[in-house]
């Protein structure tokens, strides 16, 4: 697996192994950046349950400001770890977190941190997409303008919001698909901002695409 494009772009990177291991596919993470390009310059990135650091390095490679990866693998932590040290990406520039995602949002939520973009990407077969969604939603973890992606399995829907979390964007290839969330606020005479239509306005898709109902 190598960085798409950006300063590293082309380099390797070093991977997990093994039959349960499923890495965001080359073309996916195309997708994904080619959406997320407007916002990406000087990001507060989040990169949850990281894997081998990936996407979160992509957003590095990108001009993201700063990226977290959240990972409760030691083995997994390790290797984004060295993948950020082969790449000589300075240490002011990420924070790697070996420890469960639960325990992890609550310290972000104590510290009232917030991030520009998350990218949110468990186990297909996990069950904690519920709870983390409910909790970065609970504890506004997520910017006003922010954006969160989701990728899961297609024949695994999500809700249809988490409070001001709201799906706006869905783009497909294969058994995977991502979804984009964002902050819905409500103005004073309670109809939702323009926000997420200026959202859908400003970021391009591919012809996957498709519009979150």
């Amino acid at each position: 697996m190598r960085v798409i494009a950006g300063i590293y772009k082309g380099r390797r990177l070093k991977t997990l192994e093994g039959s349960s291991v499923r890495p965001t596919s080359d073309r996916l993470r195309e997708t994904l950046f080619n959406i997320l390009m407007p916002r990406i310059e000087g990001a507060r990135f989040a990169d949850i349950c990281a894997g081998s650091g990936a996407i979160g390095i992509e957003a590095l490679s990108r001009g993201a400001g700063h990226v977290t990866f959240i990972e409760s693998s030691l083995k997994a932590a390790r290797i984004i770890s060295e993948n950020l040290r082969n790449f000589g990406i300075s240490w002011e520039d990420y924070k790697v977190i070996n420890r469960d995602v639960f325990r992890a949002l609550k310290n972000f939520a104590s510290e009232k941190t917030q991030f520009d973009i998350i990218y949110f990407d468990p186990p297909y077969d996990s069950d904690i997409y519920t709870p983390v969604m409910w909790q970065i939603a609970n504890n506004n973890l997520l910017a006003e303008d922010g954006v969160l992606i989701v990728e899961h399995r297609r024949q695994t829907p999500l809700l249809p919001n988490y409070d001001q979390l709201r799906p706006y964007r869905q783009t497909t290839q294969g058994e995977s698909l991502l979804t984009f969330f964002g902050v819905e606020t409500v103005t004073p005479d309670s109809e939702p901002s323009s926000k997420m239509e200026s959202k859908m306005e400003n970021e391009t898709g591919s012809d996957e695409e498709n519009r979150a109902q």
